[in-house]
């Protein structure tokens, strides 16, 4: 039976992460290779090990804080802080709807761009490639998929734009090709504050069925920065932030670029 999700798929996915210099590498490492020696089904090894790269954030703003379980499920992870058994729940806030279609499909046709080129010459070509397309091209069709995969292959070999491809930048990579999307932040692109209470109210209702044994019980809320679906500039109304009621003992907010930190509760 084919894997969900190749080793070299997240090898890749670690060395994306590898380009942000606020990562904490040892550690990452190692809870990868705890994971990976666990009985979990690939599928959700794949799930634990991005959830890790998520908190990586929080393991600059709390380092003592040290994972005991990686693989539970509610909640995600059991950790020890300052002699407590802390049980913390991560959760993704997607600030673009609309965009994580659209990703999930530039996902998969950067993966078989990817594959063409390594098979011609991992070594000439291996890097990481940050493409901006030209408006209105609908990444969803399939009619259209295999001509926007040739011309993100024709990009990358001759070095600049071609096709439905407006503009290539390329950063060191030791190992493989890895394709991304250049995403341009912008100035008001805000994150509702109201998103954030709607995610906190939904795990309020599952609040009950969590692990009892631990001493407390905190909730992480991530933006994914290196998602086009969930980057944001700021939290509009952030004030209402103050207002909200939760049984969880910590609520932080974390975006995962630059580590800043909101505490909600």
């Amino acid at each position: 039976m084919k894997k969900a999700f190749s080793d070299e798929d997240l090898i890749k996915n670690l060395s994306l992460y590898y380009l942000n210099r606020h990562l904490k590498k040892k550690p990452i490492e190692k809870y990868h290779r705890t994971i990976d020696e666990s009985p979990l089904h690939d599928r959700e090894k794949y799930k634990k090990k991005a959830e890790i790269l998520l908190l990586n954030s929080f393991m600059h703003h709390f380092p003592e804080v040290k994972f005991e379980n990686l693989t539970c499920e509610s909640p995600d992870f059991i950790a020890k802080f300052n002699d407590k058994k802390i049980g913390i729940e991560l959760t993704e806030v997607i600030n673009h709807l609309e965009m994580k279609k659209v990703e999930s499909s530039l996902n998969k046709i950067f993966r078989q761009a990817e594959i063409l080129l390594e098979q011609e010459d991992t070594t000439k070509y291996r890097g990481v490639y940050f493409l901006e397309f030209h408006s209105n091209i609908k990444f969803d069709r399939l009619e259209d998929q295999q001509e926007i995969i040739l011309c993100i292959y024709k990009s990358i070999k001759k070095g600049k734009p071609f096709g439905y491809v407006k503009s290539i930048r390329k950063s060191f990579h030791r190992r493989n090709v890895f394709i991304t999307h250049e995403y341009n932040m912008n100035l008001f692109d805000e994150l509702c504050s109201e998103k954030i209470l709607e995610l906190i109210e939904k795990k309020n209702e599952k609040f009950p069925y969590y692990d009892t044994s631990v001493d407390e019980c905190w909730l992480v809320i991530v933006s994914d920065m290196n998602s086009i679906a969930s980057r944001y500039t700021f939290i509009q109304d952030r004030e209402h932030l103050n207002e909200v009621k939760s049984p969880f003992h910590k609520i932080f907010h974390l975006e995962n670029l630059c580590g800043n930190i909101t505490s909600i509760k």
